[in-house]
């Protein structure tokens, strides 16, 4: 068993070295240097056809250079975060010129494709930006919310974040100095197009965005050392649903922060933006959160400041003792 490890670890040295070492394929690594991409992105950026470009990310996914996440008919690519894949992707960029000109120009086209995806992602907003607009103004301003938010989610860098219900993104932008690496979750496709856009511009390459539900996470059951749960509990008839899922994905000590309205009676939020309950109270908060093995540590609200205003809740819970 001791004499085939060398042998396991050159036949794997082989294949990552054959993977990275094509023309295409470099110019493809190059491009995931900057984060995550789509196969179309890929076309765009290299004038090659589907085809061509999808047997390359299989050979660079085959090799562990690469992980594929399918979303829907889409797939995106990322460079592998951990293993031997890392490593020779870490000590590739260390020799390759990145500046040669046809690496430049792949830079330049791919800044070009981002930005056309900005455009795309802000056409969406400014259709819903007059719904968002009138929600914003009944309650208190972000920037007084999300200092609360940063000091509950504590000093500490964690490994990994889950935003549940990203929506544009602002989470991960707002909390980008607590984690090592964080993943936004949500199940709009238009939403999404605009938390990349936020991402890429923001350089965020330790992102991810995925398309699904967010109680369908548990292939990051015991791995997150923060969760955060934004504006996203009132669209459920049964906030345990997202609740329990989300406490199952926080690793040992870890915490998990809801930000959702208190209750009211704007009873136009549920007819006209889908809200499924009006507001959460704190006697609901504990119920939910026991049935999810958690207990509620901290909260904080934030009045309107104005009659008829909503007031926003952002709660901390952690594992019951």
């Amino acid at each position: 068993m001791l004499k085939a490890r060398p042998t396991q670890n050159a036949e794997k040295i082989v294949t990552l070295l054959k993977a990275a070492g094509e023309t295409t394929r470099l110019r493809l690594l190059a491009l995931l240097a900057e984060g995550e991409l789509s196969v179309k992105d890929f076309t765009e950026i290299l004038g090659q056809s589907q085809p061509r470009i999808s047997r390359h990310l299989k050979l660079l996914v085959d090799a562990q250079l690469v992980t594929r996440h399918a979303e829907g008919a889409w797939a995106y690519f990322r460079l592998a975060d951990r293993g031997a894949g890392r490593a020779l992707n870490d000590w590739l960029f260390e020799i390759v010129d990145l500046a040669t000109p046809e690496l430049r120009r792949d830079r330049e086209k791919l800044a070009a494709v981002r930005e056309a995806h900005r455009e795309q992602a802000n056409a969406y907003f400014a259709k819903i930006a007059g719904d968002w607009d009138k929600l914003r103004s009944l309650h208190a301003p972000d920037s007084a919310v999300e200092a609360a938010i940063v000091e509950m989610a504590g000093g500490g860098e964690g490994r990994l974040m889950l935003d549940l219900g990203t929506g544009t993104g602002r989470m991960l932008e707002l909390l980008a100095d607590r984690y090592e690496y964080a993943i936004g979750i949500d199940s709009s496709r238009e939403m999404l197009a605009i938390a990349r856009a936020k991402v890429d511009a923001a350089g965020l390459g330790n992102v991810q965005v995925r398309l699904r539900d967010i109680t369908d996470i548990g292939d990051h059951a015991g791995s997150a050392d923060l969760v955060i749960i934004h504006q996203v509990l009132h669209y459920f008839d049964d906030p345990a649903a997202a609740l329990i899922p989300a406490a199952e994905s926080l690793a040992p000590g870890g915490v998990l922060l809801v930000v959702d309205f208190a209750p009211h009676n704007l009873e136009f939020l549920r007819t006209e933006q889908a809200h499924r309950r009006l507001g959460l109270s704190d006697e609901q908060m504990n119920v939910w959160a026991r049935a999810a093995g958690l207990e509620v540590e901290k909260v904080h609200r934030f009045p309107s400041g104005h009659d008829g205003g909503l007031t926003v809740c952002l709660w901390r819970l952690e594992r019951r003792a």
